[in-house]
C-alpha cells in the first residue's frame, strides 16, 4: 500500500515513520510512504504556504495552490491516488470503519493543513474528504496523519505479525477490548482473575467476551447503539442494565 503525506514539517513525520510496526512496515516494503515538503510546490522567494484571510479575522490561512502542485506532482510522480484525504478538526470523525476502507485502497494522499485552516476550495479542486482524529485542535495535520497511517497500515496484510491480535483490537467489532494480563501472577497484592490461569480455554473465550460488554457497557455506551451482538451478549448487556438501574446513584 502507498501512502503520500504533504506537509510544511516533512522531518517531523519522517522521524515518525521509523518507529514502530509503522517503520518495520516500511523498512520491508509492505508500506510505501512519500513525505512531501509543501514548500517545495511554491512560486515566490520566500516559499509562502499562507496568506491574511479574506474578510479579516486573527491567524493566517493555508493557500491553495502549493497544495494543489502538490497534489499534481504526486499524480505524475507517484500515480493517481485512490483517495485524497484533508485531516482537519472539521471533518469526519476517523473511526475503524474508515480505517477499514481506506485500508483496501492502493494508494492514499494525506494533506496536512496548519494556521487557521485550508483555503475551503482545495477541497472540491483536488477531490478531497475531510477528516478529523478527534473533537479537539491540534497544532496542525501532521500528528492527525500519522494516526490515521497506523490505523489503516496495520490492517494491510503482513503489518502486524499476528492477524488474531488485528483482529481482536478494540473497536475491530465495534466493542472495547478484554482486560489484559501478563506475569507476574500476583503484583502488590492484586492476583490475575483465576479463570486466565485455569487452562480451560472454552471458560477463558466466554470471559474475554463478556469482560469486552463489559467494558464497553461501563466506558462507551454509545458504541453499544451501532454493534450487532449475539443471544449470550444481549443477554449479558440486559444482566448489566439491570445491575446498573440497582447501583446508587
Amino acid at each position: 500500500m502507498k501512502f503520500d503525506i504533504v506537509t510544511i514539517f516533512p522531518r517531523m513525520v519522517r522521524g515518525a515513520l521509523e518507529e514502530g510496526v509503522i517503520g518495520r512496515a516500511v523498512a520491508r516494503g509492505l508500506l510505501n510512504v512519500g513525505v512531501h515538503d509543501l514548500r517545495d510546490h511554491t512560486t515566490d522567494r520566500h516559499r509562502s504556504v499562507d496568506d491574511i484571510p479574506y474578510g479579516g479575522g486573527p491567524g493566517m490561512v493555508m493557500k491553495p495552490e502549493p497544495f494543489n502542485r502538490a497534489v499534481g506532482a504526486i499524480r505524475r510522480d507517484r500515480g493517481n491516488p485512490a483517495a485524497i484525504v484533508l485531516m482537519s478538526p472539521q471533518g469526519r470523525v476517523f473511526g475503524q470503519a474508515d480505517a477499514v476502507r481506506l485500508s483496501t485502497l492502493p494508494h492514499v494522499v494525506l494533506l496536512c493543513g496548519r494556521y487557521e485552516g485550508v483555503d475551503e476550495r482545495l477541497q472540491g479542486i483536488v477531490g478531497a474528504e475531510e477528516l478529523s482524529v478527534g473533537d479537539y485542535v491540534l497544532s496542525g495535520g501532521e500528528l492527525a496523519a500519522l494516526v490515521v497511517v497506523d490505523a489503516v497500515g496495520r490492517l494491510v496484510p503482513g503489518v502486524v505479525g499476528d492477524a488474531e491480535s488485528v483482529a481482536a483490537d478494540s473497536f475491530s467489532r465495534g466493542l472495547l477490548d478484554h482486560p489484559q494480563y501478563t506475569r507476574p501472577a500476583i503484583y502488590e497484592g492484586v492476583a490475575v482473575p483465576d479463570v486466565l490461569v485455569s487452562g480451560h480455554h472454552g471458560d477463558v473465550h466466554q470471559w474475554r467476551r463478556r469482560q469486552a460488554l463489559t467494558r464497553t457497557f461501563e466506558r462507551r455506551p454509545d458504541l453499544l447503539m451501532q454493534v450487532a451482538l449475539d443471544e449470550d451478549e444481549r443477554e449479558w448487556l440486559e444482566e448489566l442494565k439491570r445491575e446498573d438501574r440497582r447501583s446508587p446513584v
